[in-house]
């Protein structure tokens, strides 16, 4: 299968992924190389200058970007993540507005959804977004742990809505009484702030997006009023998985392995050769379920994306792991590729909707 990424871009998220932040920060001349790849207009329909790709192009670029630097991987995800939901919800105003810019990489989108004590479910958000006289509405409250927190131009913000969220129903994601908004960078109001510290994922420029009276239009709104928990169910519809980002992590180490086996002159062996098709064939079975996600021809798509987010993720950290034994002292060593790809790996696991919370959503479907 052809690449996607040239082996210009692929040399330099490379390079920079070996000399990411401890705060957070990103790289933004690589950042500023996928924008004007051509690459962050995959899920934008072709009429709003997009390539209009489904959720198998979409992993599959995922995919490979993460096999070098699974920061921007997660960054480009949730670009393509917003970019998809703006073109299902979006008002054509607002298709019109945002689309292009999103398709010529002009525009990058992130999402704002996580906060303390929400839970994985995205459940009690104190946030709040309440509706002016003149109909506009004002955010107040800090979203934590926003992919892209300061690098992004449009934040897709989930905020409370009704004066008390309604109870939550079990196996759901998300509540009734929240509502989406699409917030400008440039808004007044909007303070994103890094410096988490965060084990992996360290150039993904993951923070604080602070809405402090942040006032916004009702043309803002994506989908209707209250009714974000429909918008958040049909995101797993779509097939695209963090899964595919595990998928390029495995891929990463499995280089690795592969390299370091040639470099020692080790392929000679038939323990080594059979340990690495042990590692090729997990891999391959990452890959394989994150497609099926992707094309949607299992009976229930939503759950086959659960699926391959939990499998893959899963089967990255195990990949990664085993890979570091092999390289014995040379994984040991901090700084060293194999280390960054196992806590990258091990980060899959919290982002949402969390493992445990696919769980609790592959469950809730046997028990209706």
């Amino acid at each position: 299968m052809r690449p996607l990424l040239t082996a210009e871009l692929r040399a330099r998220l490379s390079e920079s992924a070996d000399t990411t932040d401890p705060a957070g920060e990103p790289d933004r001349q690589v950042l500023a190389r996928l924008r004007a790849s051509g690459l962050l207009g995959t899920a934008v329909p072709v009429r709003h200058g997009g390539a209009g790709g489904d959720a198998v192009a979409v992993n599959r670029i995922v995919a490979e970007i993460a096999a070098v630097n699974p920061s921007v991987a997660i960054v480009a995800f949730q670009h393509f993540a917003v970019s998809a939901r703006i073109a299902e919800w979006g008002t054509e105003e607002q298709r019109e507005r945002w689309l292009p810019g999103l398709a010529d990489g002009s525009v990058l989108a992130a999402s704002a959804w996580s906060e303390t004590g929400a839970g994985a479910a995205k459940r009690n958000l104190s946030s709040t977004g309440t509706r002016l006289a003149d109909g506009r509405w004002r955010l107040d409250g800090s979203k934590a742990f926003a992919t892209g927190a300061g690098v992004a131009d449009v934040y897709l913000v989930l905020v409370r809505t009704a004066a008390e969220e309604p109870p939550a129903v079990p196996g759901g994601y998300g509540s009734d009484g929240q509502t989406f908004f699409l917030v400008g960078a440039d808004a007044p109001g909007v303070v994103p702030e890094l410096g988490f510290g965060l084990a992996g994922m360290r150039g993904s420029a993951t923070g604080l997006v602070a809405l402090d009276g942040c006032v916004v239009a009702d043309g803002d709104r994506l989908g209707p009023a209250g009714g974000a928990a429909s918008v958040i169910a049909g995101v797993r519809e779509s097939g695209a998985s963090l899964g595919a980002v595990s998928v390029g992590i495995a891929q990463g180490a499995f280089d690795l392995a592969v390299g370091h086996a040639e470099h020692h002159g080790l392929l000679a062996l038939p323990t080594v050769r059979h340990r690495l098709v042990d590692l090729a064939t997990r891999l391959e079975a990452a890959r394989a379920v994150v497609d099926r996600a992707g094309a949607r021809t299992s009976a229930d798509p939503g759950l086959t994306t659960l699926h391959s987010k939990l499998h893959a993720s899963v089967a990255a950290e195990e990949i990664c792991l085993d890979v570091a034994r092999m390289l014995g002292s040379a994984g040991y060593r901090d700084g060293a590729r194999i280390v960054r790809l196992l806590a990258d790996a091990r980060g899959i696991a919290f982002m949402g909707p969390t493992n445990d919370l696919c769980r609790d959503l592959v469950a809730a479907s046997w028990t209706g």
